[in-house]
């Protein structure tokens, strides 16, 4: 075989690598694949090598010019794969940053860090027995309407119970929400009895401030719709609850009113010898349950409201409201 020959076939073959290793750089996955295709390609036994053995064959004239293209193969290769190793590390770091990275704009209402605030704690207490009593966890919008607010719980407007719970309103139709049992209005047009759900959140009233009173605080209210239940399975409830959070202090229950309980009932604890109001509690009136469209006659209900902050300062010790908001780390501390 004459060395025109041979210099022909070993111009073809590095044509040839030259495609194939581009192709196979091009559609390297990983940089463990690049890097086995870098000793395949340029390896001591790799293919460019194993085409540089037969130079032995070739002309004076022509080895220069096989060599001089195998070193421009060799840097291309080499181009090649570190571009394409570059892209890959990026992928990877891209990859990482979308899986790993921490919005610090982002609120920090439910991450847990640092120590539980007592009001939080408190809430959570309070969520854990009543879901050990069967009960789901539904909740709304701060930012209510007048009728789910009022209307849809048996206070037409005018009526004498919305000065108990005056507000701030935002616009012709919406205001802050004063309780949470919008959130059992809601709750029932979606989902039709049986039920039982509380209804955890943060409420407004136009309060001033003092030791016992805040236009801030927070409620967990208390719904149960069933067939044939009546005022002994809401006392039921009521005492389980108590019993759990506080042990074993003397309870007793007063009658009272609220618009869409009837009968309605005050719930006290005897606490450092005196009794302290904690819950309202009632049957849930009929005309709140044919505006949602179920018969009274066939389905009855009970509904209880609680403020945390009232359960938290009792738990706790703690004389002044006040102190709950004030963030002062050494308050918070003990807890």
């Amino acid at each position: 075989m004459s060395a025109s020959t041979n210099f022909q076939q070993l111009t073809y073959k590095l044509e040839a690598l030259e495609t194939q290793a581009a192709n196979q750089i091009t559609h390297a996955s990983d940089t463990a694949t690049l890097d086995q295709l870098r000793i395949m390609l340029l390896g001591k036994k790799g293919e460019l090598s194993n085409i540089l053995s037969n130079m032995s064959k070739l002309s004076d004239e022509e080895r220069p010019l096989i060599g001089q293209r195998a070193n421009l193969l060799k840097e291309d290769i080499h181009s090649l794969i570190g571009r394409r190793l570059a892209l890959l590390k990026a992928a990877v770091m891209n990859d990482r940053v979308i899986r790993e990275t921490l919005d610090i704009t982002a609120p920090s209402i439910g991450t847990r860090s640092g120590h539980r605030h007592p009001l939080v704690k408190t809430t959570e207490d309070i969520i854990d027995i009543f879901c050990g009593l069967g009960y789901s966890i539904e909740e709304g919008p701060e930012i209510e309407t007048d009728y789910y607010n009022f209307t849809a719980l048996n206070i037409p407007e005018h009526h004498p119970a919305r000065d108990m719970q005056d507000t701030f309103y935002l616009s012709e139709n919406s205001l802050l929400r004063t309780h949470t049992s919008p959130v059992q209005i809601r709750h029932l047009e979606k989902n039709p009895p049986p039920t039982r759900i509380i209804a955890p959140g943060r409420v407004y009233r136009r309060d001033s401030v003092d030791a016992t009173h805040s236009p801030v605080f927070h409620q967990v209210e208390v719904l149960a719709i069933d067939e044939g239940l009546d005022f002994s399975h809401l006392r039921g409830t009521v005492m389980a609850f108590l019993k759990q959070f506080f042990g074993d202090l003397p309870v007793r229950f007063r009658a009272s009113y609220f618009p869409f309980t009837e009968p309605s009932a005050e719930v006290d604890v005897q606490w450092q010898d005196r009794w302290l109001e904690v819950m309202g509690c009632g049957m849930v009136d009929p005309a709140v349950l044919e505006g949602l469209g179920l018969d009274p006659e066939r389905w009855s209900g009970f509904a209880a409201g609680l403020g945390v902050e009232r359960f938290c300062m009792v738990k706790y010790g703690i004389d002044d409201i006040r102190r709950l908001y004030t963030s002062d780390l050494r308050f918070l501390k003990q807890f």
